[in-house]
């Protein structure tokens, strides 16, 4: 079934065209990925089909009655509002009265006063009037699938969890087509592969942009390339598109120098002498104008960006060591007892959930931060060339030039001297955008500014964290390869599981309680040794359920024993001297109060175990993943403690 379309869709701001006679069918249970350069205009294609943006020509056909969310490319702003009254804006004129009720009941659990009650009151008939209580009850069913905490406030929230905030907004509107713009953007990968999970699950149809190749592989039904201008569908998978857009282009290129051969060959007749153009046809000279206005509307394919990076001289040997180093903020351990040698050349990724001291590495190796206890080295010579995903280096009331330039018009590349718009034509910043201030940027321009910046700095260590955040798939191609190539040391944190294979081959793994795990591999053998940690942690609990079942069929067979024989001693009245020693009251009692002791040691450790084996488990606060992991060590400890005891008193 046909939900939306788009016919002859033209769109433009200046002389290019975002929207040349584009043409868009969208079917139900679609998942859709919109693919293009930074700058061919896929976000203003989201806003068209949520009707924020109009069309210059050409028609957009929609049922009245379909519902469209859109999940932003930027998480929400900063405030000081809680997750409820957020995630309630979705339904927007119910917005407010749905933020009051939630308020009203929890004040009341404080205040159960008269005055209280009553407005409570006066607020559920409103929402009985407005028809309200369907999606007060879909917000709450939205958080609860989503496991937001409906009074945290949205300036305590990292990065991961405002994406699911922003994705619960556009949920409540149950909509029949969601929109999501780079949703893969700020979160970790476990986030990551969570939310592949749920859109999977999702009923509706799904269009989204996103440059993260194995999100789009693991997601996409249908491939959707917006090319200057010129919307094209590739059914199927990612790389298939990947190969039919190559062979387009190959094809393009072919016609293009066919077309040029033709006008070249008209020019030259038309510039024939008097005789000639006396008797020249005008049909053929009315086709050469023909031929001249299509060669001036045709859009060249944009050249590749080439990226090179200042090489510095070699640093020492040894680049970085940490030696039993532990970094504790108040009683929160971020980095426990590490043990780490990083060698010239050494290319590590590290690896894991948000907030579990990967950044706080970074600033150790850095030499920005002190360890609370044991000992580092680094290295001598060492040059850092450092990509800070927060963008902090970028002032946004400077020009893309005076950014890379700083002032001057010249800059200096591998030694040699090159004029900075020439350089930043290395980067796909045209002269005019290079003038353009940098608060006009998109995020992937952001990023190619930083790189570019970045890139000038001679260096042997590269530290980059977040560098693949926005950017079009194929400057993300390109900042690999040049990454993979790269003579120093190379750190990087990178949520992109792609990019990680690539460039590195060691994993450093934070698993949320301090410990770091070193992996040798890219992403796809830190997955591998999840799944044998999980498995081993699986058949931890198998084994402590069989021995539990083994022990308490061993009691009750013994337990049975006793019974037939104390009757057969009673039946012969044959009294034969025990041997085994009796126990004390206060030891008897033990006994019979142990199996329900370590059935609920069982059911704790299940429980937790269960929790632990969640897909955004090790996104949640670091503190609450510590306590949890913690406790999980506990309760296994006490329950070998007390099946030896347990053992011991009935032997």
């Amino acid at each position: 079934m046909e939900l939306l379309r788009i016919a002859n869709g033209e769109l433009a701001f200046g002389e290019d065209k975002i929207l040349n006679k584009a043409d868009l069918s969208v079917q139900t249970g679609e998942r859709i990925c919109l693919v293009g350069r930074n700058g061919a205009g896929k976000s203003t294609l989201m806003k068209v089909l949520m009707g924020l943006q109009n069309l210059d020509d050409g028609q957009i056909l929609k049922s009245s009655t379909m519902q469209l969310a859109m999940l932003e490319q930027d998480p929400p702003e900063s405030s000081d509002m809680s997750v409820f009254d957020f995630v309630a804006q979705g339904v927007k004129e119910n917005a407010e009265l749905i933020s009051r009720y939630h308020g009203l009941i929890h004040l009341i659990g404080e205040d159960p006063s008269e005055k209280n009650l009553n407005k409570l009151a006066n607020v559920q008939d409103e929402l009985e009037q407005a028809g309200a209580w369907q999606d007060e009850q879909r917000i709450e069913q939205v958080m609860s699938t989503l496991s937001l905490n409906a009074d945290a406030k949205i300036c305590d929230l990292s990065g991961g969890w405002l994406r699911k905030v922003a994705l619960a907004k556009a949920l409540v509107t149950n909509p029949d087509i969601l929109l999501l713009d780079e949703p893969t953007n700020h979160l970790d990968i476990a986030s990551v592969l969570w939310l592949e999970k749920f859109l999977k699950d999702f009923a509706g149809t799904i269009i989204f942009i996103s440059h993260d190749r194995a999100f789009i592989r693991g997601l996409s039904t249908r491939i959707l390339d917006l090319d200057r201008g010129k919307l094209t569908s590739y059914p199927g998978d990612y790389d298939l598109y990947i190969e039919q857009k190559q062979h387009d282009l190959q094809v393009e290129e072919q016609q293009n120098a066919l077309f040029d051969k033709r006008l070249a060959e008209e020019e030259v007749w038309i510039r024939q002498g008097i005789k000639a153009r006396r008797t020249r046809n005008e049909g053929r000279v009315r086709s050469l104008e023909k031929l001249r206005l299509e060669r001036k509307a045709r859009r060249e394919v944009r050249n590749q960006s080439t990226m090179n990076i200042t090489q510095g001289e070699r640093s020492g040997k040894l680049v970085f060591e940490a030696e039993n180093v532990t970094v504790a903020f108040d009683d929160n351990v971020i980095i426990n007892n590490l043990n780490l040698l990083i060698s010239r050349n050494d290319r590590l990724a590290l690896i894991g959930a948000n907030g579990t001291g990967k950044s706080t590495l970074i600033k150790l190796i850095m030499e920005k931060l002190a360890a609370t206890s044991g000992k580092m080295r680094s290295g001598v010579n060492l040059e850092i060339a450092y990509f800070d995903q927060h963008r902090e280096a970028l002032d946004l009331n400077k020009t893309v030039q005076d950014i890379v330039g700083e002032g001057k018009q010249e800059v200096m590349v591998n030694g040699r001297s090159r004029h900075v718009l020439g350089y930043l034509q290395d980067f796909l910043f045209s002269p005019k955008r290079a003038r353009t201030p940098v608060r006009a940027l998109s995020g992937g321009e952001k990023n190619r500014l930083l790189l570019a910046r970045l890139f000038l700095r001679p260096s042997n260590l590269l530290i980059l964290d977040e560098p693949t955040n926005d950017l079009d798939i194929e400057t993300l191609e390109l900042l690999e390869e040049v990454v993979a190539n790269y003579a120093g040391t190379v750190i990087l944190v990178s949520h992109d599981r792609d990019f990680v294979n690539n460039c590195v081959n060691t994993c450093l793994y934070f698993d949320g309680t301090g410990s770091i795990n070193q992996i040798v591999g890219g992403y796809d053998d830190v997955d591998s040794y999840l799944v044998l940690k999980d498995e081993q942690r699986q058949a931890q609990l198998s084994s402590a359920n069989k021995k539990n079942t083994e022990q308490s069929s061993k009691q009750s067979t013994e337990q049975n024993t006793k019974q037939n024989s104390a009757e057969s001693k009673k039946a012969t009245s044959v009294d034969t001297p025990s041997t085994k020693k009796k126990l004390s009251f206060k030891e008897s009692r033990e006994l019979a109060e142990l199996p329900g002791i370590i059935d609920n040691l069982e059911n704790d450790i299940a429980q937790l175990q269960e929790q632990v084996n969640q897909a955004d488990f090790f996104s949640q606060d670091a503190e609450h993943t510590k306590n949890i992991l913690n406790q999980l060590a506990i309760n296994e400890s006490k329950l070998d403690l007390a099946y030896t005891r347990w053992q011991a008193l009935d032997e």
